[in-house]
């Protein structure tokens, strides 16, 4: 009876625990014939013919342990095969030696019948003692098998939600470039309206600047037509003498109103050259440029710009510029628009204060006054735009270089002036841009360019 529970449940857990269908498939169908037919009909021959054939079913049950061990041994690589042979190996050996000798020598193991069965008890404690051993440990392989099946389980999770994750973020990636792209071309935009809204406060101030030498070019030129007439009339004289004192002065006149006119014709034609390089696309490229040259030129236009947009505006202005101011690689449309940009602040806060003042019948004492001024420090050009307007408030001076930050009324500005004006000074030419203000008292712009 031993001998089939311990053959037919070896078999069976061979066969299961161990894979044979897959590991050893041309002995799994043989270990499943002993397993269900051949174990079964030894067990029904011990109890139907139990003294007739008895050293043959003890042959058979010897053929079917070794057929066990020889499977074990084939998969001894396996660790639980590897533990289930040395389990029953004692097993094998003492009941197999035990058969044998009682087949061969009958009166020796009646004689040693305690020993042999010591032995027996000894080998079958061994092999439940592995049994148990090896139960805990497919225990235990169970256990990491749920616990590997659970972290696959959790990884193939992890992994899918770290696609989906993946796939919304390049989607948001994607969203977030195009989006990028659309405001890089909104921004390109509004840097064009400010550059063409700069321009158009330009246009009123050139009209008024080109005015003045077409003015004398209009009233010299009628002069010199009036003395060529006046020559005409000498040169057909009879008076030969005073004719030619007459002549020789009306040359002189001709000349100096010739040379006005030229000089106020050049006047109208660099106004026109600055109007054209600050319109022009800006290639980057810098050049030896004249700052005081600069800061003059757009310190009038602005003021005359304004003064033709409101014909109640009025303020004295004044450039403090240092003779010795050396020249310095520039772009000199860019900075004719930090000029322009700051100029324009200065008398659109003297303006605002001085129609508070208005408003609150304190206008007398108040005098609008917008200087800039430039000097050589240590080998940097500072350049200084002063203003006593309104002031900015200490809140708002935090701000006042982020792009698209105004505190002027909406369509006054689009907040990017200052902000292109700091780029210009910092990136683009190397330099520094700070900013002094007391609310009531007036601001100050410093530009800080290196010379070399």
């Amino acid at each position: 009876m031993l001998n089939f529970f311990v053959a037919f449940f070896t078999l069976k857990f061979i066969r299961k625990h161990l894979n044979t269908k897959e590991t050893l498939p041309q002995y799994d169908q043989y270990l499943k014939i002993l397993n269900f037919f051949v174990v079964p009909f030894l067990l029904l021959l011990v109890y139907t013919t139990f003294k007739r054939f008895l050293p043959t079913i003890n042959f058979g049950w010897f053929l079917i342990f070794s057929a066990i061990t020889y499977v074990l041994w084939l998969l001894r690589q396996n660790n639980l095969a590897s533990s289930l042979l040395k389990a029953g190996l004692p097993f094998y050996i003492v009941n197999s030696l035990r058969d044998f000798l009682e087949y061969l020598m009958n009166d020796f193991v009646e004689a040693n019948d305690v020993y042999i069965d010591f032995l027996f008890l000894g080998a079958l404690f061994w092999m439940v003692a592995f049994a148990i051993s090896t139960n805990n440990q497919i225990k235990a392989l169970k256990k990491e098998e749920e616990k590997n099946r659970i972290v696959v389980g959790e990884n193939e999770k992890l992994e899918m939600l770290v696609k989906e994750r993946t796939s919304e973020i390049l989607a948001q990636k994607e969203q977030l470039e195009s989006t990028v792209e659309e405001l890089k071309a909104t921004q390109n935009q509004l840097v064009q309206q400010e550059k063409l809204a700069s321009l158009g406060e330009l246009t009123a101030g050139i009209a008024h600047e080109i005015q003045n030498p077409l003015n004398f070019v209009n009233n010299f030129s009628e002069l010199n037509i009036e003395l060529i007439s006046e020559l005409k009339e000498a040169l057909t004289s009879n008076d030969k003498a005073a004719a030619s004192e007459l002549i020789e002065e009306i040359l002189g006149d001709i000349t100096q109103n010739t040379e006005k006119i030229n000089h106020h014709g050049k006047r109208a034609a660099s106004i026109v050259k600055g109007m054209l390089q600050h319109s022009r696309t800006n290639t980057g490229q810098k050049e030896p440029t004249d700052i005081n040259a600069l800061a003059d030129e757009f310190l009038r236009l602005s003021y005359h710009g304004l003064r033709a947009k409101d014909k109640t505006f009025n303020a004295d202005f004044k450039a403090e510029l240092d003779p010795n101011l050396p020249m310095i690689d520039a772009v000199p449309q860019d900075l004719g628009r930090v000029f322009l940009n700051l100029i324009n602040n200065a008398f659109y806060a003297c303006n605002e204060r001085a129609k508070n003042n208005t408003q609150t019948q304190a206008a007398e004492s108040y005098k609008p006054n917008v200087t800039i001024s430039t000097q050589n420090i240590n080998g940097t050009i500072v350049v200084t735009v002063k203003d006593n307007g309104s002031g900015i408030s200490e809140e708002n001076i935090e701000k006042i270089f982020q792009p698209f930050f105004t505190t002027k009324p909406t369509g006054k500005g689009t907040g990017l002036g200052l902000s292109l004006a700091y780029d210009i000074v910092t990136k683009g030419h190397g330099g520094n841009m700070e900013v002094e203000s007391m609310v009531g008292v007036g601001t100050t712009f410093i530009i800080k360019l290196p010379i070399s």
